[in-house]
């Protein structure tokens, strides 16, 4: 019984595989330029990986906390690098460039083309360029 079920499992499996694969490369042909260029395969998360910072275990208990979870403990690990001292850092000011700039990575991240990065984002083209310019957002992608 459990056999026929993998055996089942199995089969529809690679049936939406194939199908994806096959809307993949038809999505590819149709639309050749909305295909990204310079920014081709672009994960926060794979970057991560390739640099050895995270791992897959990480990302799992990441997703288990909240964003005020996280920052608060990156705020105190922070603070116990330089012995609960954070003064001068300015942190309260800073909180919108933070936010913006990984948002901003998120959407050029995701997004097919830098039109669609910006409408994500709710903003014109020229704004979207001129944010990626001012964060530096392909040099964080770049391949070193």
């Amino acid at each position: 019984m459990k056999d026929k079920k993998l055996a089942k499992s199995t089969l529809v499996f690679n049936i939406i595989k194939e199908l994806v694969m096959k809307n993949k490369i038809s999505w590819e042909r149709k639309y050749p330029r909305y295909q990204k260029k310079e920014q081709e395969y672009y994960s926060v998360s794979n970057k991560l990986r390739k640099e050895k910072k995270i791992t897959e275990e990480f990302e799992i208990m990441l997703s288990s906390m909240t964003l005020e979870d996280i920052i608060a403990l990156r705020l105190e690990l922070a603070a116990q690098a330089v012995n609960g001292k954070l003064y001068g850092q300015n942190i309260w000011r800073s909180i919108p460039d933070i936010v913006k700039e990984a948002v901003l990575k998120y959407s050029y991240s995701s997004a097919r083309t830098k039109g669609e990065a910006a409408a994500f984002l709710g903003i014109n083209k020229s704004d979207f360029r001129k944010l990626v310019k001012k964060f530096d957002i392909k040099g964080f992608f770049s391949k070193e």
